[in-house]
């Protein structure tokens, strides 16, 4: 798998899971953080890779 698009799936991977932990971990409570600010980070996570997995492709497009 390319650099680029091995990227670009982590990032909506963790977009995703980001997403889903986001909207339905509201009740959940663990002592030292809550599972929807874990998902907020995730969903930066996320399209920072996304973002960047997009830099790799158009760059790699650009220098052929």
């Amino acid at each position: 798998m390319a650099p680029a698009s091995k990227n670009i799936a982590e990032g909506a991977v963790c977009a995703v899971v980001g997403v889903a932990l986001a909207l339905f971990t509201e009740d959940v409570s663990i002592p030292v953080f809550t599972l929807t600010k874990v998902g907020v980070v995730l969903i930066a996570v996320g399209g920072i890779q996304l973002l960047y997995g997009a830099y790799q492709a158009y760059n790699a497009r650009s220098v052929e």
